[in-house]
């Protein structure tokens, strides 16, 4: 069973991630391999009580999520946070998001989700009037889900003056030409919309502000970019970098790995008194790894150290700290060390004692601490007149404010992945993994119902379930989904009138 409903976009070799533009997915195992997304399942039996949404593959990959996983387990801080460019009717895409902080929330976690005004305004267009009707009714679906504002955390971009100075000063990290780079920015580009990315870094780490901690931020992968620069970010804010390492040189990662193995195989022949050389792992690694560009250069660096030891060790790097800051470290340091000028060695500090010693050290000295974020990846819905699911589009869609015969209507319209005939589909089975109706089951129409989603994906692909028919009740079900969402928008206006969250933007279309 592929209870993920096969989300991929059909007829597109392609793999494009762009913010703001049309992100392309034809294949989201290209993902893993292109831009170092994990795969979320191998990661899901560490997750206590996971989501549907996970169960179900729904949720298929991430940065860095078992921090949350084990803040979870371990009950220690952690948080999720999200955000929503108003640019129309909040819809039943958007509900995936809405569903995972509020999951997270009820799982412990210091729950954000924030309205980007100034994304919208910057790089859509959109005037603050408009932004504020939008963020209204995308606020108002939050709470009927199930989002405690008393617990959690809601704001607007341009009404939060921490955001915007932490915005300031992650600024001073960032550069045209990377920015260029990851988004294609060009001369054309507004410096206001370049802002905008800028105050996104801030709101991925916003949460940290009070104390450094896991921080899970769960979007579609059209939003990694975002992701992978505020990581960078991170660490680039951070007065110390925390690596491995195993001589006095420094080594990148892939040239790491050959050390790492040198030394595995040659104390594996020493007898507990001997020392493994820096220039016998140059031998072995002449001697058993393929040629590349990294063999190549740790050679070159383990023969100009010579006899040097080679040691595994954590090294703590000099990024940003102040000078009073690095003496704190050496002297915080315990057990055997190495002090540089730039670094030190540690060789008796695991590499996650260091990262959390050297955080402290960090705070102590009026520094963020920021623990990298952490992300959440969902599959792209497929539209209901087939290919990809647009808001601008009406019918390739349900709104969450749509009249809920209206919903019935778009389902009941909807494509599906049934065979040509009632004969052939009883004979071959529907493509359930090609259909947008049981994405809807998967997605939202179950719920938490394992057994159900399951049963209607078993009856479709055995034959046993008519288009018709499951169109209609999937219909129905939508049909009722959205007269209990929108009567729970009802229930929930005061709290919104109460919530700690500006709704009117003081700021006019000049």
């Amino acid at each position: 069973m592929r209870p993920d409903g096969g989300t991929a976009a059909s007829g597109d070799d392609e793999t494009t991630l762009d913010p703001w533009g049309s992100a392309t997915v034809s294949d989201y195992r290209k993902l893993f391999e292109e831009f170092g997304i994990e795969e979320f399942e191998e990661v899901l039996p560490e997750v206590p009580d996971p989501h549907y949404l996970m169960r179900r593959g729904v949720i298929f990959g991430h940065r860095d999520y078992r921090r949350v996983a084990d803040a979870m387990v371990n009950d220690e801080p952690f948080a999720a946070l999200s955000g929503f460019m108003p640019t129309g009717d909040p819809h039943i895409g958007h509900k995936l998001v809405f569903d995972e902080i509020i999951w997270h929330q009820q799982q412990g976690g210091d729950a954000y989700a924030l309205i980007a005004d100034l994304e919208a305004h910057s790089a859509r267009g959109l005037t603050w009037d408009e932004i504020d009707e939008h963020a209204r009714d995308y606020l108002l679906s939050l709470l009927a889900l199930g989002f405690d504002p008393e617990e959690g955390t809601l704001y607007r971009q341009s009404g939060d003056r921490e955001v915007q100075d932490l915005a300031f000063e992650l600024g001073s990290e960032a550069n045209f030409s990377e920015l260029e780079n990851i988004y294609g920015f060009s001369g054309e580009t507004s410096v206001s919309h370049m802002q905008s990315v800028v105050t996104q870094m801030a709101d991925i780490l916003y949460p940290q502000l009070d104390e450094p901690k896991p921080t899970v931020i769960p979007v579609g992968p059209d939003q990694d970019p975002h992701v992978r620069l505020a990581r960078d970010l991170a660490a680039r804010m951070g007065y110390f970098g925390v690596t491995k390492a195993y001589a006095s040189f420094e080594a990148d990662e892939a040239e790491r790995e050959l050390l790492a193995a040198a030394y595995a195989a040659l104390s594996e022949e020493l007898d507990e008194n001997q020392t493994v050389r820096c220039e016998d792992a140059a031998d072995w690694i002449a001697d058993e790894m393929a040629p590349d560009d990294a063999r190549e250069s740790a050679m070159s660096k383990l023969r100009e150290a010579g006899k040097e030891p080679l040691r595994p060790r954590v090294r703590f790097l000099d990024r940003n700290a102040t000078e009073e800051a690095f003496e704190s470290l050496i002297d915080a340091v315990e057990g055997e060390k190495r002090v540089f000028d730039e670094h030190i060695d540690a060789f008796d500090l695991s590499r996650e004692a260091a990262e959390q010693l050297a955080r402290e050290v960090e705070l102590d000295h009026g520094g963020y601490g920021f623990v990298a974020p952490s992300s959440l990846y969902h599959r792209f819905m497929t539209g209901l007149t087939g290919g990809k699911m647009s808001s601008s589009v009406p019918a390739s869609h349900i709104s969450l404010l749509d009249d809920p015969e209206e919903g019935y209507d778009k389902v009941k319209a909807a494509t599906t992945g049934g065979r040509e005939t009632a004969e052939k589909q009883r004979e071959l089975g529907g493509e359930a993994d090609e259909c947008p109706v049981y994405e809807l089951y998967a997605y939202l129409l179950a719920g938490d119902d394992d057994e159900f989603a399951k049963e209607v994906y078993d009856e479709c692909v055995g034959g046993e379930r008519l288009c018709g028919d499951c169109k209609e009740q999937a219909a129905q079900l939508m049909e009722e989904f959205l007269a209990d969402h929108q009567e729970k928008r009802e229930e929930v206006e005061d709290l919104l009138e109460e919530a700690d969250i500006e709704l009117d933007s003081p700021r006019k279309q000049k």
